[in-house]
């Protein structure tokens, strides 16, 4: 069977993919839900005028802020209906899947199932919404004092009632956006959420190129540097999809079972263990928690008095916690390495995996069934964790630093190469998934019209 696997596998090609109706269908909604997307970014909110808003966009250019831009595609520099995007979501479930691992209650209700993960899901929601709100406040707020002290005003009439609208409409925006990703999920291709990120750095690529070689013939960037830039960008997508696909692979031998010829055969398979088990979703989570409280303080900041201790505070932050400073390097980097182990922890239960090998008659060679195999797997993921823990501080942290220093626009560094190649290469092998059920399927139909020709 799994010879007969591999063969089907190998022969798929786009002559399959024209036969392939409901693919095609997934894929043509996905597209059609992303086209949605970047339409939502260029709405923007109600009571701002975009014109201006442009000219305070540049003078606000090299911040923190220009990572947040680049996750949501340009919509936080337009202030469109969707410029948190869904770092907002992200943050929520993070606390959310915090709390469940901490929580008695929440703990009960991870493991009661479907049920159990809706309960969370809505609580997720409820912490989105929640967390829009004041961010959304925050930037309404910054967005009126930055432009009454810069003599820019983006805002049409300025007060209450265009904060609340702002509020409202960034709330909508978010939610909005995790229903249309949900779609993805259930009726396209791949995931919604990190295709909507994905699909917010690949908008900006355009502008990056255009400033990149208008660098390049003014003499802003010296041509070594821009060819330098793309053997690293190179390097590094060569270098993720090696890692993303690097696996520590544990021999499972089964006892002994008699054959159709009367042969005594021992069956053997592999437990796959990746070498990154948490994908994309650590430099994620990362960037989403540093992102949320830097967005209030940012907007924050230009509504507080800095003669105050706690405009000097806020001051200080918004200094020392800016794009490429090394503070801000040491908490991303830190903030990796925790999520790494935190989400590895979350997918991979080894008291789980261990009792179903035992469960199914199957062991380790030289490792006893049980507890000394549960051990032995969490002994082995964790150090296959270290590695795959520097492996993503290291693609996301070194680029951006070197970024950071030399002044290239803030685009295709590491965390948004990692993020497109992963999310690119999972959308692939769910597009090959679903081919390869299509050519069993064909399989299934001309076997059963075989047997009733007979």
């Amino acid at each position: 069977m799994a010879s007969r696997a591999d063969s089907v596998a190998s022969n798929l090609s786009l002559a399959n993919f024209s036969k392939a109706t409901e693919l095609k269908q997934r894929i043509w909604f996905t597209i059609g839900a992303l086209i949605v997307f970047r339409f939502l970014s260029f709405v923007p909110l109600p009571g701002i005028n975009p014109l201006v808003l442009a000219q305070l966009a540049e003078q606000t250019r090299g911040g923190i802020l220009d990572m947040f831009n680049m996750f949501t595609g340009g919509s936080l520099e337009r202030m469109s209906l969707i410029a948190l995007g869904v770092m907002p979501y992200i943050t929520a479930s993070i606390v959310v899947q915090l709390a469940s691992a901490l929580h008695p209650t929440l703990a009960a209700l991870k493991k009661e199932g479907t049920t159990g993960r809706q309960k969370l899901n809505q609580y997720t929601r409820y912490g989105t919404v929640f967390l829009c709100a004041i961010q959304g406040w925050f930037v309404a707020s910054g967005l009126e004092s930055y432009g009454a002290q810069s003599g820019i005003n983006a805002v049409v009439e300025p007060g209450l009632m265009f904060r609340i609208g702002a509020v409202i409409s960034i709330v909508g925006g978010t939610m909005f956006l995790l229903w249309l990703g949900e779609q993805i999920t259930s009726r396209g291709i791949g995931n919604g959420v990190s295709l909507i990120i994905m699909a917010g750095i690949v908008a900006q690529f355009p502008q990056f190129a255009g400033n990149l070689f208008e660098g390049g013939r003014t003499g802003a960037i010296s041509p070594a540097l821009i060819i330098g830039f793309f053997v690293m960008v190179v390097i590094l997508i060569l270098f993720i999809s090696f890692m993303e696909r690097a696996q520590r692979r544990l021999l499972i031998q089964y006892p002994k079972r008699a054959t159709a010829k009367g042969v005594m055969q021992a069956d053997r398979s592999h437990l796959p263990l990746k070498i990154n088990t948490a994908n994309v979703i650590p430099p994620i989570f990362a960037s989403s928690l540093l992102l949320l409280p830097l967005t209030i303080t940012q907007f924050a900041g230009n509504s507080i008095d800095t003669a105050t201790t706690t405009g000097r505070i806020v001051q200080g932050l918004n200094q020392y916690l800016q794009h490429g400073q090394p503070i801000y390097m040491l908490l991303y980097a830190i903030g990796i390495i925790f999520f790494c182990f935190f989400y590895t922890a979350v997918v991979f239960n080894p008291e789980e995996t261990a009792e179903n090998l035992k469960r199914n008659g199957g062991f380790i060679p030289g490792i006893r069934p049980g507890k000394r195999t549960e051990e032995y797997l969490d002994y082995v993921l964790t150090r296959i964790t270290v590695i795959g823990a520097i492996y993503l501080t290291v693609v996301c942290v070194v680029p951006e630093y070197m970024i950071a220093q030399t002044g290239i626009p803030l685009f295709l560094g590491g965390t948004s190469l990692l993020i497109v190649v992963n999310v690119t290469v999972d959308t692939i092998a769910q597009i090959q998934s679903h081919l390869l059920a299509h050519q069993y399927g064909d399989l299934i139909k001309k076997a059963k019209l075989k047997g009733r020709l007979r």
